[in-house]
């Protein structure tokens, strides 16, 4: 399965549906969308509450943050909490894995890339597909992180 090539995959069950690992540009482009109604900085912004947060273990007080910054958002609060989420569990994995140098910066990258720099979803998704964690590096350090 894409994703599975380590102990550090995050699944995601829905009613009626069969798990399945969710897509970068799946989440990103729900984000993307939600943005638009809600503004993408304020979405980037929360993303970046969480990011600081992140560490190489799930905490209890992240996932309560990431409840808490959905109820405003409506009809869209459980794509927001569920995003979030997924995202932040992603980074922790990313954050684990044995040998990663880039570690959860590859999630804010592509996350900027969509909501600051308006790439699509897909783009930014594949963006560091193929790419040197060095040349990764450098992309991430012009944009401050």
């Amino acid at each position: 399965m894409i994703g599975a090539f380590d102990d550090w995959c995050v699944y995601l069950t829905l009613p009626g549906r069969a798990r399945y690992a969710p897509r970068d540009n799946e989440y990103f482009a729900d984000l993307v969308r939600i943005g638009e109604t809600y503004s993408n900085i304020r979405i980037y912004n929360e993303f970046i509450e969480i990011y600081n947060r992140t560490t190489r273990d799930i905490d209890d007080g992240v996932l309560a943050l990431i409840t808490e910054l959905a109820k405003p958002y409506g009809r869209d609060r459980a794509w927001i909490d569920r995003w979030y989420t997924v995202m932040y569990a992603g980074m922790v994995a990313e954050e684990n894995k044995e040998f990663a140098k880039l570690g959860k910066r590859l999630k804010r990258l592509g996350l900027y890339q969509c909501l600051r720099e308006g790439c699509s979803a897909e783009d930014a998704a594949q963006f560091s597909r193929g790419k040197k964690w060095r040349e990764l590096d450098q992309v991430m350090q012009a944009r401050g992180f």
